[in-house]
């Protein structure tokens, strides 16, 4: 800061006039509305800024930084981020393909999904569809937006000024595969609530739902086809419980599916843990390592058996794959399974038929140890120490409590979880208080009002 006192100086910027842009915007979203794929937030945030009408809104800024605004008496400003970024999604179709076309400017055969976090809706709901709507020119506009909430860190939030959390490039840094980074990502995905991440229960859901469970359950099956059959799929005679065992499979893999259309991601990544549940049970119910060792009709029962988990195992494969995409590609790998077959059935089906020849199977992951958690957990704690707020100026003051108020009004239109509210109010609160001293008032100075008589 240069403590030299702030002077108010004008700027000539350039705007989109989003008035013009609404009745068309309106007509498209309420189309796209009609779609399963619209989070409730998305949905609130966009019909919040639409509840007042639309207003020109600035799309430059006086920055060092930023591309530049190529028209002339411009040319020293750049474009804000948010109005530049999106039509980067259709210089970077354009530079994959010159097909792009097909894609963008192509609304009745295309679908357009959008992910994000929900700070970012408005602009890919309104902002960026108004724009695209104002050229005429037949541009694809999104049909669905999937926003989370928030995903904090331990007992506070992430933090890269303070160091605090794991951040991609950290990520890479540790010696933990980037499926497993992956998997308890999107197990914890922030949909319709906050989530935390939290280094012990990544620690547990690494070694009990993906290595006890999935991993454990593929391996055992892909080793007893090695090992007792010469990696050899054996015949398969299905019996009552073999059809029952599948029959709860295929309202999983249903279930699987019916998520995925509707984009609830996490929801379906347990579908797949489900599914390797019910085979452990099953192995565990049937012990094949034992009927191996009996009578004809016993070693025939092993191998039905043993077919079977191999053919879920080579199912989950293909479940996984959105997942966990590069585990995918080992397992099937290991059961030499082609990976152009990587389409999501209806029902579960014999994939791996007899005397098909699975190659030698491997452990897929690691057991994580508590050691290498502690280690990490401090590593990335970042500064905890708390700093002291700025200075804030009276005019930034009440725009902060404008803002907050907004928020505010926002949540309790919306009927939001009621803590939340009590929390935002206390921030209201609070800035109100600031603003009351910054202008030399008594901040618990209580309002008179009428005598009870």
């Amino acid at each position: 800061m240069c403590s030299d006192t702030p002077t108010i100086r004008t700027s000539e910027h350039l705007f989109v006039d989003l008035s013009k842009l609404e009745r068309k915007l309106r007509g498209c979203l309420e189309t796209s509305f009609e779609g399963v794929g619209w989070t409730s937030n998305a949905k609130t945030i966009t019909e919040t800024w639409l509840r007042d009408g639309l207003k020109p809104r600035c799309i430059t800024r006086d920055l060092k930084w930023g591309t530049p605004v190529p028209l002339e008496g411009f040319t020293d400003k750049v474009f804000y981020v948010w109005f530049d970024a999106p039509i980067g999604y259709l210089s970077i179709t354009a530079n994959y393909t010159s097909q792009w076309q097909k894609w963008w400017k192509n609304p009745n055969e295309v679908q357009l999904y959008n992910f994000m976090a929900k700070d970012n809706v408005p602009f890919h709901s309104v902002v960026f569809p108004s724009c695209l709507l104002g050229t005429d020119d037949h541009y694809t506009i999104v049909n669905h937006l999937n926003a989370t909430e928030y995903l904090n860190y331990e007992d506070g939030k992430f933090s890269k000024s303070r160091g605090v959390g794991v951040f991609g490039d950290h990520a890479a840094q540790t010696k933990i595969d980037p499926d497993i980074w992956r998997f308890y990502l999107l197990y914890m995905r922030p949909e319709g609530q906050d989530t935390h991440f939290s280094w012990a229960d990544f620690m547990l859901k690494n070694n009990s739902e993906l290595l006890n469970n999935l991993v454990n359950f593929i391996n055992r099956s892909l080793k007893f086809v090695s090992n007792a059959y010469n990696r050899v799929v054996p015949d398969l005679v299905l019996t009552g419980v073999d059809v029952q065992l599948l029959a709860l499979v295929n309202r999983e893999l249903a279930g699987y599916r019916n998520d995925m259309d509707k984009i609830k991601i996490r929801d379906a990544l347990r579908r797949i843990l489900n599914i390797s549940r019910l085979g452990n049970q099953y192995l565990q119910e049937n012990q094949p390592w034992k009927l191996i060792k009996g009578s004809a009709g016993d070693k025939l029962r092993a191998g039905s058996v043993t077919s079977v988990a191999a053919n879920i195992s080579c199912l989950l494969s293909i479940l996984i794959h959105p997942y966990m995409p590069h585990t995918s590609q080992v397992i099937q790998q290991q059961i030499n399974y082609p990976s152009d077959g990587n389409m999501i059935p209806d029902s579960i089906t014999r994939m791996l038929p007899s005397g098909h020849t699975i190659n030698q199977p491997a452990p897929l992951f690691r057991k994580l140890e508590e050691a290498e958690i502690s280690e990490y957990k401090s590593k990335f704690a970042g500064r905890q120490e708390k700093k002291p707020d700025p200075p804030i100026m009276n005019g930034n003051l009440e725009d902060e409590v404008s803002k907050q108020g907004l928020i505010v009004r926002e949540l309790k239109a919306a009927k939001a979880d009621k803590d939340k509210i009590t929390r935002e109010v206390a921030k209201l609160l609070e800035l109100k208080k600031k603003l009351a001293i910054s202008k030399g008032e008594n901040p618990v100075e209580k309002k008179k009002g009428k005598k009870k008589k």
